[in-house]
């Protein structure tokens, strides 16, 4: 399984959410369709049913989220982009050949209150 980004993220999420605490992920934004997945995902729908959260079924790496179809447009935390009712994704930086966390703004998200 691959994963292929259009480019590299200039800033990423930190979510504190349960999910996102325990796997470690780091989140880049890009509009759904322009990272290219290659392979088998397993996908992990939960709460508001808005999202599918991917993960290898090899490895068990949480690789990817995507956006499940659009409810209108929900209050986002400041550090989501102002489009977040657009169809998009979230892939974990830290698969990323290469990604240096220190090298990008990190944005911490509270993700646990929403």
């Amino acid at each position: 399984m691959t994963l292929t980004v259009p480019y590299a993220p200039e800033w990423v999420n930190s979510c504190n959410c349960s999910l996102c605490r325990r796997t470690g992920a780091l989140m880049a934004y890009y509009p759904d369709g322009a990272v290219e997945v290659t392979g088998e995902t397993r996908a992990y729908v939960w709460g508001d049913r808005m999202i599918g959260i991917h993960h290898c079924p090899v490895c068990g790496c949480l690789t990817h989220w995507r956006t499940l179809g659009d409810r209108g447009h929900q209050e986002q935390p400041p550090a989501v982009p102002s489009d977040a009712h657009v169809s998009k994704m979230g892939m974990n930086a830290r698969l990323l050949d290469e990604f240096d966390p220190a090298a990008v703004e990190v944005r911490a998200v509270d993700g646990a209150s929403w």
